[in-house]
């Protein structure tokens, strides 16, 4: 065994112990504990939790390497822009009213906002939205697993399944809460170290952020020079077009991922709601301005090091990369020499995959085994912690929005966590197979997910707080066609699906904006023709956008309100 595999089973068995131990400590026996951890989390907990829940897989693996080895740096910054703007469309649209609306998840604010059968197609998007994001989150354990600990991509899938069942099935929204309050303890030292180390090391200047900016015309000469494009070359790489819909997807999506908006429900308050979104945002940030200087690092390294050895005297780091087949060299020209010249990437003679940037970075600067090993324990603690969160959306919407609510009104709390834990269960299998087969690299996958959530969830939400009138008929029909054609679009022009160039070169993570105006516009048309929500509804949406609590409001929360007084329509419940 190696150092680094030492190091890295060292650091990734005490996080592991920790996450387990911290959900036995915390396990529930309430169907509030499981959902929402009772909402009794505080500001700041709630919002490192939040900010490991969001920042998965794709941001701490990923999405360095997608900013600086998919394209150029500027075409990468696309994820920067949409995956940042869109939480504070979250925090100020979205998550206060939704936590004084007071319900357990998204689809149960669909179904108490609109009717029962959008709650049922609300279920659907969001589960097909947390299976394609869990996929990406399962691959990435499948990565630091095979790389680091030397096992087959599959044998280290189920290992992540194993833990996640463990803590997650165990303490529901309670246990998955303070567990990711340690997961984005571990995550965080583990990306701010490598980059503090490497930034001194190239520049003498330990703050990323200032290191970064220093080496930016060194890297854009460099770049010039093997033939690529400069590295903050604007539109080298992607159009305006695809860039703005990009941006506008990721946001719109961030504001629309159920997993993400259930955090707000485990707030003590909707004060409290605001202030989890401000910790969020701090804690998101010391990653997300991270980011940036990593993925140049990374690449200045790599291009000064690379281009034009010898083939098979390629340094250790990435001979080890090689042999786990995520770096590829094809001798293009057979002159024996790695060329980059015209690009990398499919076609090229150099290969790099995107999630492997973070991952070495250590080892491409030459730093020290322990902090090799830091790394992929907080690789891992990126992608099990969103994993998680994905998960309890999976098996919320199954026992409390399908079972309780429509199949069996009767069950007692023990039952519902009881088919809560089973459809837990069975989606972590699930999400395994999806992980040992993704349609593309992490942050791929993950972008298709953000485009599902715009186009299914962000308009409907929106709508159901700011336009008293949008209909139950309008959401349903503008969810279904949301969703509907921008997983079709997707699935036609995905590469491991389909091979088209699209409509008028639209990518398929980009469609989630058309999908989501598509949403917006049969909400809005079908809302006009179908009969209006009752007085008492219209009021209520009026209640929670003003401060304080109406009697109204109160009762809602309290679920004192009888289903005719808000729907017009009896109560399921009555016919069990």
């Amino acid at each position: 065994m190696s150092s680094v595999q030492l190091w890295t089973l060292i650091f990734v068995g005490l996080s592991f112990a920790l996450y387990i131990y911290i959900a036995y400590a915390s396990r529930v026996s309430t169907t509030a504990g499981f959902y929402v951890a009772g909402g009794g989390i505080p500001a700041p907990a709630n919002g490192a939790a939040i900010a490991a829940d969001w920042m998965s897989a794709a941001s701490f693996i990923s999405m360095a390497g997608i900013i600086a080895f998919s394209g150029n740096g500027y075409a990468g910054s696309v994820y920067l822009m949409g995956w940042t703007g869109g939480y504070v469309l979250l925090a100020m649209l979205l998550a206060p009213y939704l936590r004084k609306f007071g319900k357990y998840t998204v689809p149960d604010f669909v179904g108490d906002r609109y009717s029962e059968t959008a709650r049922l197609i609300a279920v659907v998007c969001a589960i097909v939205v947390s299976f394609v994001y869990v996929a990406g989150q399962m691959s990435g354990v499948g990565v630091v697993f095979q790389r680091f600990l030397g096992v087959d991509t599959t044998v280290g899938v189920v290992i992540g399944m194993v833990i996640v069942f463990l803590y997650a099935v165990l303490g529901g929204m309670k246990g998955i809460t303070w567990t990711q309050v340690a997961q984005y303890s571990v995550l965080i030292v583990a990306y701010l170290i490598p980059a503090i180390a490497i930034s001194q090391k190239l520049t003498g200047i330990p703050v990323p952020q200032i290191g970064f900016g220093q080496i930016m015309d060194e890297l854009n000469a460099l770049q010039t020079d093997l033939g690529l494009s400069e590295y903050t070359g604007a539109f080298t790489q992607m159009n305006m077009l695809n860039m703005f819909l990009i941006t506008a997807a990721l946001m719109f999506g961030t504001a629309g991922l159920p997993h993400v908006i259930v955090r707000f429900y485990t707030a003590k308050s909707v004060r409290a709601a605001r202030y989890s979104a401000l910790w969020a945002l701090f804690f998101i940030a010391l990653l997300y301005l991270t980011a940036p200087a990593i993925g140049a690092f990374s690449k200045y390294n790599v291009l000064n090091s690379i281009p034009g050895t010898t083939i098979g005297d390629e340094p250790e780091w990435f001979r080890s990369w090689q042999d786990v087949g995520l770096i590829t060299v094809n001798d293009l020209n057979g002159n024996g020499l790695i060329d980059v010249a015209g690009g990398m990437g499919e076609g090229f003679e150099l290969m790099i995959n995107n999630d492997i940037v973070v991952l070495a970075t250590p080892e491409i600067a030459g730093l020290p085994a322990p902090i090799i090993g830091l790394v992929a324990a907080g690789g891992l603690a990126a992608a099990l912690s969103t994993a998680s969160g994905l998960l309890l959306v999976i098996s919320s919407s199954v026992a409390n929005d399908v079972y309780y609510k429509r199949i069996n009104p009767q069950a007692t709390e023990a039952r519902q966590l009881m088919v809560g834990r089973i459809a837990m269960a069975a989606a972590i299998v699930v999400a395994g197979y999806l992980g040992i087969n993704p349609p593309g690299f992490v942050a791929q996958v993950v972008a298709l997910a953000f485009g599902l959530g715009a186009a299914s969830f962000f308009p409907i939400l929106v709508l159901g707080i700011f336009w008293k009138k949008c209909t139950a008929a309008g959401a349903a029909a503008g969810m279904v066609a949301g969703l509907g054609t921008t997983l079709a679009y997707q699935i036609w022009t995905i590469d491991i699906y389909g091979n088209s160039d699209g409509i008028l070169g639209i990518n398929e993570v980009s469609f989630g904006a058309i999908g989501m105006v598509i949403n917006f516009i049969v909400t809005i048309v079908v809302s006009q023709f179908t009969p209006k929500p009752t007085p008492a509804m219209q009021q209520l949406v009026e209640d929670i956008r003003y401060p304080g609590r109406s009697e109204l409001v109160a009762a809602h929360a309290a679920g004192a309100l009888d289903e005719e007084i808000l729907h017009g329509e009896h109560d399921p419940k009555d016919d069990a």
